[in-house]
């Protein structure tokens, strides 16, 4: 039987954070995230003339055209995009065991989900602070962030705990990273 032949909890949980139901719905806002980031830049880039803003009257064009989304090389939303992209392709890589037998993916994914989404959060908390100015799906897009942490965390601190539990039992941490079965099926 292989290794990802029968899910696991992760010991002294309740719950598998790995499983697909747990992942999916991570994946759904990311890629919704992923839509609203790249309409986003496509206005950024001037693809598009006008951005939609039911709510804030220019505040979306104001917040688009500012000083602070021009700070990188590329747009902030295109980042935005990029970021939420790693996120759709690494929530839905591994089957339902890969807290253990892909720690690396699991802990990118967490990587991108919960700094990037950080600093999405940070960048609306700005959007009032620096330009007394609301963005619609500037908004969205970090609610979605802010949803998709906690999830994500829960994923990535089963992966580091069971990383922690290979370094206590003197196998190498190196190949339990990369999932190899000869750590994978001696510790639990």
């Amino acid at each position: 039987m292989s290794s990802e032949a029968k899910e696991q909890k992760p010991p002294g949980w309740s719950y598998n954070p790995s499983a697909w139901n747990e992942r999916i719905p991570i994946v759904i806002l990311a890629i919704v995230g992923t839509g609203i980031a790249t309409y986003l830049a496509m206005y950024q880039l001037r693809i598009f003339k006008t951005v939609w803003e039911p709510f804030f009257g220019d505040g979306s064009k104001t917040i688009l055209n500012s000083a602070t989304s021009r700070i990188l090389p590329i747009p902030d939303a295109a980042l935005g995009a990029i970021s939420y992209f790693v996120d759709v392709l690494t929530g839905v890589i591994g089957g339902t065991n890969r807290w253990r037998t892909m720690p690396w993916i699991v802990i990118i994914f967490g990587v991108a989900v919960g700094p990037l989404g950080a600093v999405s959060i940070t960048l609306v908390i700005l959007q009032p602070v620096l330009y007394d100015s609301w963005c619609t799906l500037c908004l969205s897009s970090a609610v979605i962030s802010l949803w998709m942490i906690g999830p994500a965390m829960d994923e990535m601190l089963a992966s580091l705990q069971y990383m922690k539990r290979i370094r206590q039992s003197g196998h190498s941490s190196w190949k339990g990273f990369w999932g190899y079965d000869e750590v994978i099926n001696k510790v639990n």
